[in-house]
């Protein structure tokens, strides 16, 4: 049996400084032994599946425009008289919110209608008058013509008559003529019988009486004729002159009708204008009074106190509907906009209310609320474009005392994938591989070997 003849104790090692040199702590084994654990654990977990996911950032709004916060302006210039409603209140549609008084000197008459009024009829009145006198002026007119169409017909006989009683003279002065002449052959045929005596002095005497006769009635005729010619010439001018005037009176009075009628149509203008002015002072009375145009809820007043001034168009109070249909807004990067569409799920977390959230791992969190996308805008806003999500049906409601204006934060669940792969898409800034409605996952998997064998 071998024995040990020198066996130092612990102290005298201690003491040894070689000893202490060459002693090996446990505390760096334990630590590398942790490190290689973590690191293969960290390797281990890369290999896990992650479900890729489009998260960002919005606010709770009304899917329905009519919903949303909207602000109420004045139509007319005024003063408030008195609120008829305080903020926090609920109005029915048509309730009146504030009264207004008028501020502009054109409408203080409180009278002001019922004169407008009888100006209207006053002006009405005059123009049923003036088409009284375009009625009696078409009746002028329409006497006129008949009268010139009478008076010319008159004249026309009386020419026609002038005319004959020219031609009647013309003959009676031929024949006389004709008779004078042959007096006149008869007187001298006598007086050279008388100077060879063959004739006495009496049948002389009545041949030359004769000629004096003849000679006579041809001169009193041809006056006549003259005469008869001078009515001709005054039957024409007459019947010319006739024509003139009946045209002269007939122009003065269509001239005065069309006068009238320029005023009759002035006066309908004016008529229309003052009814148009009419309509509009009615109207602006009923803006005095400022009322709900739907129900909802007095969330802000714009103005405060009273005799206070608004301008035309200027708010003076903020209303919302008291049950607004809920939508989140959420701005979506357009990297990853394209692989929305509607009806895609989304998964969303509100402010105040708590939750537990791995966006890869949706099984794992709790505390949100499901959502379908409804609308994606076709332009961008600030960079970014909004998608409008809604409840969906089949899944828990969202909480009823959610208001407008909440933040929120909404992520869309994709593909699963290695959560290596995940990493990498992160670091190069690649879009999620979504694929729509292709399952993911294994089934994913299989399906594609299926059409790669087919």
């Amino acid at each position: 049996m071998h024995t040990n003849l020198y066996s130092p104790s612990l102290a005298e090692h201690e003491k040894l400084q070689a000893v202490r040199l060459v002693y090996t702590p446990s505390l760096p084994h334990k630590l590398a032994w942790w490190c290689g654990s973590l690191f293969m654990l960290l390797v281990i977990s890369l290999f896990l599946p992650w479900t890729q996911n489009i998260s960002s950032r919005g606010v709770i709004n009304s899917f329905n425009p009519a919903d949303r916060p909207q602000t109420i302006q004045s139509t007319i210039a005024g003063r408030i008289e008195m609120w008829h409603v305080r903020e926090g209140q609920a109005i029915k549609k048509g309730d009146t919110i504030l009264r207004l008084s008028e501020i502009k000197d054109k409408y203080f008459d409180p009278a002001l209608l019922p004169r407008m009024n009888e100006q209207i009829q006053s002006k009405e009145d005059a123009l049923a008058a003036s088409r009284g006198k375009i009625l009696s002026l078409s009746k002028q007119v329409e006497a006129l013509k008949s009268g010139l169409a009478f008076s010319l017909s008159k004249a026309r006989n009386k020419v026609n008559q002038s005319v004959l009683k020219v031609q009647s003279d013309s003959m009676d002065l031929q024949a006389v003529r004709i008779e004078n002449k042959i007096a006149a052959d008869q007187f001298e045929r006598q007086q050279k019988l008388y100077n060879q005596g063959l004739k006495s002095l009496t049948e002389l005497e009545q041949r030359k009486l004769k000629l004096q006769e003849t000679s006579a009635k041809a001169v009193s005729i041809e006056n006549k004729y003259n005469a008869s010619r001078n009515e001709l010439a005054n039957a024409r001018l007459e019947l010319f002159a006739l024509q003139a005037e009946y045209q002269d009176k007939i122009a003065k009075a269509e001239s005065e009708m069309n006068s009238t009628m320029s005023y009759i149509y002035n006066a309908e203008a004016e008529i229309s204008k003052m009814r148009n002015e009419y309509s509009n002072v009615e109207i602006r009375n009923s803006f005095y009074y400022i009322t709900s145009p739907q129900d909802g809820c007095v969330i802000k007043a714009q103005k405060q106190g009273i005799g206070e001034t608004v301008k035309e168009g200027e708010a003076v109070v903020t209303i919302m509907a008291l049950n607004p249909d809920l939508a989140v807004e959420l701005y979506v990067k357009p990297m990853d906009v394209s692989l929305l569409k509607p009806g895609s799920r989304i998964r969303l977390q509100f402010d105040g209310w708590p939750a537990f959230v791995f966006s890869g791992w949706p099984d794992v969190g709790f505390g949100t609320f499901g959502g379908k996308v409804a609308v994606i805008d076709n332009i961008d806003t600030d960079g970014k474009y909004r998608v409008l999500v809604v409840p969906d049906e089949s899944q828990a409601p969202w909480p009823a005392t959610l208001r407008v204006g909440t933040g929120a934060a909404g992520w869309a669940m994709l593909n699963d994938v290695p959560l290596y792969y995940e990493i990498w898409r992160q670091m190069n800034g690649f879009p999620p591989d979504y694929t729509g409605n292709m399952p993911s996952g294994k089934n994913k998997k299989a399906n594609v070997k299926k059409e790669s064998e087919q």
